[in-house]
Order: structure tokens, then C-alpha cells, then sequence
């Protein structure tokens, strides 16, 4: 049984010159890297940005077979850096192969049997793709643990409320939401990231990660949560830092499933 990587891949175009990024992209990447059979599942172009991106991923040795060609262009994202090396986002979104997501031809996990799927950044809010993949992904969850990366992009979609009601949806049917502080914080204003990590838990997912920068990650259970520090690095950016944190979650559960993720085995 493979994992299988859905959202979206798509160019980067950061100061330093374009690359190929997209946070589910940068997850398959990394659990590739760790030695995984992995799956990435979205619309690739046929354009030189979606070659270049088929290439990297196949350097990687993430798994196409289950991606989409496409000749609809590829999405691009304008990248900005701030004085500290994080990150903001400019999209060109519309009509792209990087959100031609279709019921037609996403893979059937009845048949297919995925280990566990990871899901999430912006096919999750962006319509008519997030609908498509909602319907789909509640029948992966019959038989595969779902881990869930908001990865939240004000720019692409500033109403909060509508994308806390997005966010809550897909929440709804995972198993292990991982989350930032700046997005917790973006989506819920004066609601503490253990309130809201709390209230997940009692809506039934197992574990809520929250990646807090150089202060390091907490997970939360329904028994407890543990910290670890960040340890510190000289910082040239932070584009896809909490997309390997994505990988890493999802290699721990292959391992031992999502209950075995509690205590000092979390924090290890």
C-alpha cells in the first residue's frame, strides 16, 4: 500500500528565481526522500512549468500514476520575503491544471487501498476542486487515516468566516490536523491554539499538531500534550519548513498508526 500526497504542485516564483513548490508537493517530496512509496495525486500541465515540476518530483521518486496531465497552464505563486525569511503568497489560480480536479479520474481507494492520505493547502477551499475532493476523501477515510494541512493563504481567500467553515469541514473527517500558530491565529483571534486544538479533539480527530516557529511543535490527544523546542538555525526562509513536519507525521504513522502517536513517542 502506498501514501497518497494530494494537492496542490506548482511554481514558486521567489526572488532568487522560479522552483518548484506547493506544500503537498514538498510533503510527497520529503516521505519520498525518507525511502516511502508515495503518490502524489493532482492535475499537472503539460506547459514547461508542469514539465519541470513532473521531473522534480520524478527525481524524487514521488509516484505519478496517479496524477492528472493536463494541458490547462500551471498555477504560479509570487513569493515574498520578509526581513525575517517568512513567507507570503500571491496566486494565479483560475483555470489551471494544478485545481482540474475531477471525479472522473482520482483514484478509487476501495480498489487502490492507500495507507494514509494527506491533503491539504489551497484544494481545499479553492471550488469546484475542494468539493470534489471532500466527496472523495470521505470515502479514502473508510479506509485510510486522513491527515489534514489547512496551511492557510489569507491573500487567496481573506472572508474568515468562509474559510473557517472550510477549515472545520475538512476537519471533520481527519484523523490528524497539523496546523501553524500563525494559522490558528489568522482564523481564530483571541482563541488560544490549546482551546482550539481542544475543541478538534473533541470533534474526534486523534491528534492536532501545531508547528510554532522557532518555538518549537505541540502535539495534543484526547490523553495529553507534549512540546519540544526549536532549535536554533540561521534562517535564510521558511517556505516549506512545515511541510516536512507533514512528512514526518504521516512516517509515524505508517510505523504505528495514529493511536501509537501519544506520549514519548510523540515527542520523539
Amino acid at each position: 500500500m502506498s501514501i497518497w500526497v494530494c494537492g496542490e504542485v506548482l511554481i514558486d516564483k521567489l526572488p532568487t528565481g522560479d522552483v518548484v513548490g506547493g506544500g503537498p508537493a514538498n510533503t510527497a517530496k520529503a516521505l519520498a526522500r525518507l525511502g516511502h512509496d508515495v503518490e502524489f495525486i493532482d492535475g499537472i500541465s503539460t506547459d514547461t512549468y508542469g514539465v519541470s515540476a513532473r521531473k522534480e518530483l520524478d527525481r524524487d521518486s514521488v509516484g505519478l500514476k496517479l496524477a492528472k496531465s493536463s494541458d490547462k497552464p500551471t498555477c504560479t505563486a509570487t513569493v515574498t520575503l520578509s526581513a525575517s525569511g517568512s513567507a507570503s503568497y500571491e496566486f494565479l489560480i483560475d483555470d489551471t491544471a494544478t485545481f482540474d480536479f475531477d471525479s472522473s479520474w482520482l483514484p478509487d481507494p476501495e480498489r487502490l487501498k492507500p495507507s494514509v492520505l494527506h491533503i491539504g493547502t489551497l484544494v481545499t477551499v479553492i471550488e469546484p476542486a475542494a468539493s470534489v475532493l471532500y466527496t472523495w476523501a470521505v470515502g479514502v477515510g473508510e479506509f485510510a487515516p486522513i491527515v489534514f494541512d489547512p496551511n492557510i493563504r489569507p491573500s487567496v481567500m481573506g472572508d474568515r468566516e468562509k474559510y473557517c467553515q472550510a477549515v472545520e469541514k475538512w476537519v471533520g473527517i481527519s484523523s490528524v490536523v497539523k496546523v501553524s500558530d500563525d494559522d490558528i491565529a489568522w482564523l481564530y483571534p483571541g482563541e488560544s491554539q490549546q482551546s482550539v486544538a481542544d475543541r478538534w479533539i473533541s470533534q474526534g480527530v486523534a491528534l492536532v499538531v501545531i508547528t510554532r516557529g522557532d518555538k518549537g511543535l505541540m502535539g495534543c490527544t484526547a490523553n495529553s500534550c507534549v512540546e519540544v523546542g526549536g532549535v536554533k538555525v540561521d534562517v535564510v526562509d521558511t517556505v516549506g519548513a512545515g511541510d516536512t513536519v507533514g512528512a514526518i507525521i504521516v512516517e509515524a504513522i505508517t510505523k504505528g498508526g495514529v493511536s501509537a502517536l501519544e506520549g514519548d513517542t510523540l515527542k520523539g
